[in-house]
């Protein structure tokens, strides 16, 4: 198995149907690594006081970071606004896990990149609740799209991966600014 410095994860959102817990497992089957960053929304809380969508898969993820972490991977989880409510244990360590607000990885270079998640700079995640719950629900729906679309495509022979929800965001960051 291949090793590498870091592995950095984000917005993983376990406990939703659009978790891609399989892809995940797969990266973490390729790759040992001494680092592993979790950088923010790793379990969505948001969407779980609605519904939750744990599957076996979701369950594995969990249990690789903390055998990861057993095993001497130095891992550290950075709260972000979907698991928001971990910020409170900054500081603490769970299952050899660390959890802070924000640190900083020295690259092989020895050049430092400071580690935080992104609402740390979405002000409209930070004091507009309602807009949120709005993005909450169009989310829901591009992945339900996502979802269909990438079925339709399987079907038709499409080759490679499309995401439609990544096509609609990068349109909409482009109307807003």
């Amino acid at each position: 198995m291949p090793r590498v410095r870091a592995i950095f994860l984000s917005d993983v959102h376990l406990g939703t149907r659009n978790c891609q817990a399989d892809r995940l497992l797969a990266l973490l089957h390729e790759y040992e690594s001494d680092y592993l960053y979790l950088l923010g929304d790793i379990v969505d809380r948001w969407a779980m006081r609605r519904t939750i969508h744990w599957s076996p898969a979701q369950n594995t993820v969990v249990q690789k970071f903390l055998k990861r972490a057993r095993h001497g991977v130095r891992v550290l989880f950075v709260p972000g606004n979907h698991d928001e409510a971990l910020r409170e244990y900054e500081g603490t360590t769970f299952g050899n896990i660390r959890i802070a607000r924000a640190s900083t990885h020295r690259g092989a270079d020895g050049r430092r990149y400071l580690l935080i998640h992104g609402d740390t700079f979405d002000a409209v995640a930070r004091y507009h609740g309602l807009l949120i719950v709005l993005g909450e629900h169009g989310y829901n729906f591009m992945m339900a799209m996502n979802r269909l679309l990438s079925r339709l495509r399987r079907a038709l022979g499409r080759p490679g991966y499309w995401s439609f929800a990544a096509a609609i965001k990068r349109n909409l960051k482009h109307a807003v600014a």
